[in-house]
């Protein structure tokens, strides 16, 4: 059984650190998305590491909607500080407008302290312990990011062996319909002089023309190329799912060549006779199974 390395965008991860009585906690979940969509949540104060955070993640992840949650627990009772001076200036705002509009409301008290940067931390680091906190954000990013993805990888394996399944069902169809596409060429080239020499009635007409035009017409419903690519998208599948890096798109594009080789197939397929008909009823199989790879593929990194 091949080894699968492809990933999942689905997983889950944390990790903490704990020192001189703080505990740093980061905490990352993803799903599937088109792009790399990253969404930090961070402690006030904590603006500055946002770009380390999010430097740290397009290093190791490529698609997905993640999101970053870090919560930080300061030793000993976190201390409550108003900026004064950022207050005054929201204050300084409120009244120019009251002035301006001619208003009588008089400033909410709740409502200013729930104003970015009224209200701050005094247990928040100092300037002079930033890096050092850094440092260790980023270590606990590290390993929460290396947690994550082995949970990626271990949903895209698991990923990776139904969709196996799903494909040696595809070539299990194909290889069938292959079969009775031999019998029902030729079946429908009678048919289709049959009816010729019905059209004709009593004009006189070669016999070799009728079988020549009606084996033209049967020439047109021969499905052996579109079997025949169908076979070769599924094996350029089978590369993919057991290859690494990002496959996600590559498959998806080879899907939708699967579900137009399907479609040919139906259209091209006469739903006469017993033959006929299971070839119908194993392409509308095989149009069904490849929906659910679409489905299951749209979570590939």
């Amino acid at each position: 059984m091949p080894t699968h390395l492809l990933k999942s965008m689905t997983g889950y991860a944390q990790a903490r650190v704990e020192q001189d009585g703080w505990t740093l906690r980061i905490s990352l979940r993803s799903v599937n998305h088109r792009f790399l969509d990253l969404h930090l949540r961070l402690p006030d104060g904590f603006e500055t590491f946002e770009p380390r955070i999010r430097q740290a993640v397009r290093d190791r992840l490529r698609r997905g909607h993640v999101d970053v949650t870090l919560h930080y627990e300061p030793a000993g009772p976190a201390a409550v500080h108003v900026h004064r001076d950022v207050a005054a200036a929201y204050l300084s705002a409120a009244e120019e407008i009251r002035k301006q509009f001619g208003l009588h409301a008089e400033p909410d008290l709740a409502a200013i302290l729930r104003l970015p940067g009224v209200i701050g931390s005094t247990a928040l680091p100092s300037d002079e312990e930033a890096e050092a906190l850094g440092r260790r954000i980023t270590a606990c990013l590290e390993e929460a990011l290396g947690k994550l993805e082995e949970m990626r990888r271990s949903e895209g394996r698991h990923l990776a062996e139904e969709m196996s399944a799903r494909l040696r069902a595809i070539t299990e169809h194909a290889t069938r319909i292959a079969e009775l596409a031999e019998r029902v060429r030729p079946a429908y080239a009678r048919r289709m002089e049959t009816r010729l020499r019905e059209l004709m009635g009593a004009v006189p007409i070669d016999p070799a023309r009728v079988a020549q035009e009606a084996a033209l017409l049967a020439e047109r419903g021969d499905i052996c190329e579109e079997i025949s690519r169908l076979h070769s998208h599924v094996q350029q599948f089978e590369k993919l799912l057991a290859g690494a890096g990002e496959a996600g798109k590559k498959l998806d594009f080879l899907l939708q060549e699967m579900q137009r080789e399907a479609n040919t197939m139906l259209s091209k397929t006469p739903g006469v006779e017993a033959d006929g008909l299971a070839i119908t009823d194993l392409a509308l199989e095989v149009k069904s199974q490849i929906e659910k790879l679409r489905e299951q593929v749209q979570n590939i990194e």
